[in-house]
């Protein structure tokens, strides 16, 4: 019997990166699948949410007083999205351990009522577990009528636990990014518009 040739390296090589684009490409290409791929990966600087991590202590508060991160805030529209979407602010430069506050807006120049979901991103991605995002407007349906601006909160806060990492704690600079995009409404949806002001996990 004749020996079966091995796979050429190259070939195998090539095939597994074409999987993961593919892969990569589909999680892009469906927000809740990106929303599930990101946050079983960690692709992307995916945060943590507050109820997953409790609030840092006073004791952690303290060892990391005196040491500030700059945060830059970045938006986007994906194709399709008529929306004028940008940050309220360019950057705030926090204390680690408290609650900051900052605003999104988004504007709808349409002359009907249009729909939207956001994904986010911190970079480096090797922060995105110290970023604590503890109530935003992301991976929910926002519907804004024909002509409609509105401010969108994010509270976030940055974990002291970054004092402990080596790496982490020489970073002076995160970017919380978003991104928009179209979607359809929901079946069930009434034609009746309620404008999202509040701030939504």
């Amino acid at each position: 019997m004749s020996a079966v040739p091995a796979p050429h390296p190259k070939r195998t090589a090539l095939a597994a990166a074409a999987i993961a684009l593919g892969m990569l490409a589909l999680a892009y290409a469906s927000v809740p699948l990106y929303r599930l791929f990101c946050q079983v990966t960690g692709f992307g600087g995916t945060t943590q949410r507050f109820e997953e991590r409790a609030a840092p202590s006073a004791e952690a508060v303290a060892r990391g007083a005196g040491h500030s991160v700059t945060v830059r805030f970045d938006s986007n529209t994906a194709p399709g999205m008529a929306w004028q979407f940008k940050p309220a602010q360019l950057s705030q430069t926090i204390a680690l351990g408290g609650r900051n506050m900052a605003f999104y807006t988004a504007h709808n120049p349409m002359p009907s009522v249009t729909h939207g979901t956001a994904t986010f991103n911190v970079t480096p991605a090797s922060m995105g577990k110290y970023f604590i995002k503890i109530d935003c407007f992301c991976f929910r349906e926002q519907t804004l009528a024909a002509g409609q601006t509105v401010q969108m909160p994010v509270l976030y806060y940055l974990d002291p636990a970054i004092m402990d990492d080596p790496d982490a704690r020489r970073v002076e600079e995160v970017t919380l990014s978003y991104t928009f995009y179209p979607m359809e409404p929901a079946p069930s949806q009434t034609a009746a518009v309620r404008p999202t002001t509040q701030p939504q996990g």
